[in-house]
């Protein structure tokens, strides 16, 4: 096991808690083809290279993790990619389905998910590492206070387990936050029973302003209807109360 050298860039803290890096990596069920973002120093790496079924590539965007990595794990440099994972062709990467794994870096967290959520097809699993209020947040349903865009975006499309939290002992630096790890699992959902990039406004619409009714925060979208349904369910909910089907529902009925 090589010794990892501290670094902090792009905002990251880096996992040196052996025993945390493991569970992370068992936690992934999948087999075949896996990708792991943002490596750093190969906590998570290291790990990875020793299961056998696993066909691991690896992208890093930081020059000096990917020197790092290239020293001490010689054997990964034809599966490294000096690159923003945000900016990849991942169906270039990769012909057919793969899971992601990563400790991701926590001020993009957000737009790695969107970037999942693209190739949502190809990818049956993820298991990451990321703040902890996020994890709730992403894994809240209905009713709850932190359940909101994405947890709705994201669960229309897979299933979110919270895994388990990870002190900020683990890290170095320590962050000022915990984190927790969690996994998504693609759902049987082929299709939405509505328009897609409706859903999406619509969810987006509502929880920008999730104090108001659902009436009041859709007003600019119902006034560009032609005419309006006689039926539009939901209207004086608020958007935390509403589940992916009841949002799927609501968009329908504005078609």
């Amino acid at each position: 096991m090589h010794p990892v050298r501290p670094k902090k860039a792009l905002g990251q803290h880096f996992l040196t808690d052996q025993g945390v890096a493991r569970s992370i990596v068992s936690s992934l069920r999948s087999r075949g083809d896996v990708l792991e973002v943002g490596p750093g120093t190969g906590v998570l790496t290291q790990y990875l290279l020793q299961d056998k079924d696993l066909n691991l590539k690896v992208v890093e965007i930081d020059g000096e993790s990917v020197r790092y990595l290239l020293e001490h794990y010689p054997a990964l440099a034809p599966a490294l990619y000096e690159a923003d994972f945000l900016k990849m062709d991942l169906a270039r990467l990769f012909p057919g389905s793969f899971a992601v794994i990563g400790n991701f870096p926590y001020n993009i967290s957000s737009q790695i998910f969107f970037k999942i959520l693209d190739c949502r097809d190809a990818v049956p699993e993820v298991v990451c590492m990321i703040q902890k209020e996020v994890a709730e947040r992403l894994a809240a349903g209905p009713g709850s206070k932190v359940y909101g865009i994405l947890s709705v975006l994201l669960q229309a499309w897979y299933d979110i387990e919270y895994l388990f939290t990870v002190g900020e002992g683990a890290f170095l630096p320590p962050p000022k936050v915990k984190s927790a790890v969690i996994r998504l699992t693609r759902n049987g959902r082929g299709r939405l029973d509505c328009d897609e990039e409706l859903f999406k406004k619509v969810v987006k619409t509502t929880f920008n302003q999730r104090r108001k009714t659902i009436r009041n925060s859709l007003k600019p979208v119902l006034s560009a209807l032609p005419s309006l349904p006689a039926f539009i369910p939901y209207l004086d909910a608020r958007p935390e109360q509403l589940s992916v089907e009841e949002f799927v529902e609501l968009t329908s009925a504005l078609q």
